[in-house]
């Protein structure tokens, strides 16, 4: 299972889902999935996340 921290980094950053989702090239509902867990990221989607957040893609993702 892939655990994420993207809610954690979003509100430290001061982002909506929207702006997080506008920034990455996903739908608003696409992020959401992510921090429920229901959805696992591509590979490509998980670093665009993480660059958007200025991080590597083990600070937020962890697989368990």
């Amino acid at each position: 299972m892939i655990r994420n921290r993207i809610k954690e980094y979003r509100a430290k950053h001061g982002m909506k889902q929207e702006d997080l989702a506008r920034i990455t090239g996903v739908r608003r509902e696409t992020i959401g999935n992510l921090e429920k867990g229901r959805y696992n990221p591509s590979l490509v989607l998980a670093w665009n996340i993480a660059k958007a957040f200025g991080v590597t893609i083990e600070d937020v993702f962890t697989v368990e």
